[in-house]
């Protein structure tokens, strides 16, 4: 285990409840699918995602390149100083792919399972996303898909995301999964309200206020979120698992 991953490590029972969400989910499949060997998952748009550190498993992470406008404004794909912080940050990373996975050039059934994390709202084609993850994907094995709204929070108003090109409900969600799996689970993942608003706020050392906050709201909100997973109202994220 690296600094970083210790650091993580002890500090993930504070943060957002969506964090600790995935990271549980994923633990949680991964044990159930687990043999003698590592399973070996692809984290797609996982340049420096969170939620597949220090799990045991063979990590492959696949991102765009960084380009200029909103990519680079937002931080988002590959950069090369991004490609050897990770290298030197994360133990059980196997392989960098930078590559649009629309445009797959992975082989078929080359993976156990597929990690994709508050991608899919950014992907035009999501279909053609979505078939492509399908393909590279294991007999029995399984995709985690999560996205950030549902059908309470709408990216809406003066504070949307801008590179959010889709907003999907639940039902939308399950329909363009159930294409390409024989199996799909979609459920609400988060509760709305001050708390998590409260979470949501960077963690500050110079501000012990905003820092309590912060702790207090993620740790009132993961109880406020039990239990919500068919609730429509007043929750945000989708979290869905496809099998095949």
């Amino acid at each position: 285990m690296t600094k970083y991953e210790f650091m993580r490590w002890a500090t993930f029972p504070i943060m957002p409840t969506h964090l600790l969400t995935v990271r549980n989910d994923i633990k949680r499949l991964l044990k159930s699918q687990q043999n003698t060997s590592k399973l070996s998952v692809l984290d797609v748009g996982g340049r420096k995602s969170p939620y597949t550190i220090n799990l045991p498993a063979d990590i492959t992470l696949l991102d765009v390149p960084q380009e200029s406008g909103t990519k680079e404004d937002l931080n988002l794909g590959f950069t090369d100083n991004i490609l050897s912080s990770i290298q030197k940050k994360r133990s059980n990373i196997t392989e960098l792919v930078i590559q649009d996975m629309t445009k797959s050039t992975l082989e078929d059934e080359s993976y156990d399972a597929v990690v994709c994390v508050e991608v899919i709202e950014h992907v035009v084609e999501d279909d053609v996303f979505v078939k492509n993850i399908a393909k590279v994907i294991r007999k029995n094995g399984w995709a985690y898909f999560t996205t950030p709204n549902g059908d309470y929070i709408k990216n809406e108003g003066p504070d949307k995301n801008p590179d959010h090109v889709r907003h999907y409900t639940k039902q939308e969600l399950q329909s363009v999964l159930e294409k390409y799996f024989d199996k799909v689970e979609v459920r609400y993942a988060v509760s709305t309200g001050k708390y998590r608003v409260w979470g949501l706020k960077s963690f500050k050392k110079s501000n012990p206020l905003t820092l309590f906050k912060s702790v207090a709201g993620n740790i009132i909100n993961r109880f406020q979120s039990k239990g919500v997973e068919n609730r429509p109202i007043k929750t945000a994220h989708l979290v869905a698992v496809g099998y095949k």
